[in-house]
């Protein structure tokens, strides 16, 4: 087995042990977001830009080049999505598990890179209007900052996503990972 998919193996394991998923419809007029992410699965090809130094007042960017695959685990209530990317700054193997809880009706998103097999805090949060918004707290050069992930254009073969920083509360964002997919093929 490979080393990429055992880190994924035990990504799953880790979320099944920490959050568990219960089957229960939202009550009247709650939203029901469990396939929230289905229009994610299938492969992909990713076109990924990279602020090179977040937070620094940098404007250099880097550009990546890769594909990816997302697959549903637990009947659609989980996914794990995968990436693999190259470009001038280097190469990216990572992968995001997804998990849904239905009392609360959001998503839990659990990044993970290869160069360190650790998940990262998730990011939570839900869709509204067709934009899903996902929010997080973590250290970032000593200091505590608000990381936010922003999904567009779910619903097309062209998904968007977002990652931004602040390091004031929120007031202000700065946007520093890009991607935008295409799929390649049918969705699966």
């Amino acid at each position: 087995m490979s080393v990429s998919k055992r880190v994924a193996y035990r990504l799953i394991f880790a979320a099944l042990a920490v959050s568990a998923c219960a089957e229960t419809p939202p009550p009247n007029g709650e939203r029901d977001g469990q396939h929230d992410f289905d229009p994610l699965i299938g492969k992909w090809k990713y076109h990924l830009k990279r602020l090179v130094n977040p937070l620094t007042g940098s404007h250099t960017w880097t550009e990546m080049e890769g594909t990816g695959a997302c697959f549903k685990i637990w009947e659609g209530r989980a996914q794990l999505d995968t990436i693999v990317v190259d470009g001038p700054a280097g190469h990216i193997e990572g992968l995001t598990l997804r998990t849904y809880n239905p009392q609360s009706h959001q998503w839990r998103l659990y990044w993970a890179n290869s160069k360190n097999g650790l998940l990262d805090p998730p990011q939570v949060g839900e869709f509204r209007n067709g934009r899903g918004e996902f929010f997080a707290q973590d250290t970032i050069n000593g200091k505590t900052i608000l990381i936010r992930y922003a999904w567009t254009n779910l619903n097309t073969n062209t998904p968007h996503f977002e990652q931004s920083f602040s390091d004031d509360g929120g007031k202000t964002w700065e946007v520093n990972w890009i991607t935008d997919q295409t799929r390649v093929g049918d969705p699966q």
